[in-house]
């Protein structure tokens, strides 16, 4: 068993073109033994985004924090917030944009361990 509070995890820079105000978090991966899963947490700053992305594989988010849009392929936002769920499917461009002018946009993104 593992237990690891987000607030000891180290932030990083992740290595995206286009990320604007971004840092990653994983507290828990495939170092730590996760045999299918791994999650990471992004923190998206005042103005920041995710740039346009796509990958081969769903993902799973949860936000933890603030409020934002999922923007898609076509340029259609759709706002996200504080305890909201949410599913990428497979292939689906997206980018994620924090909209508050004072809030950090947190969420979890939860995907296999091959692809942290």
């Amino acid at each position: 068993m593992i237990i690891r509070s987000l607030n000891k995890v180290t932030k990083t820079a992740p290595v995206m073109e286009g990320a604007r105000e971004v840092t990653k978090q994983l507290p828990i991966g495939a170092a730590d033994g996760s045999p299918v899963f791994s999650i990471r947490v992004f923190t998206i700053g005042v103005g920041g985004h995710t740039p346009y992305h796509s990958h081969p594989f769903e993902h799973l988010n949860y936000v933890i924090e603030g409020h934002g849009v999922v923007v898609d392929e076509a340029g259609g936002e759709t706002p996200i917030k504080r305890g909201d769920f949410g599913l990428i499917l497979p292939d689906e461009r997206h980018r994620y944009r924090n909209t508050s002018s004072t809030d950090d946009l947190v969420l979890i993104c939860a995907v296999p361990k091959e692809y942290e």
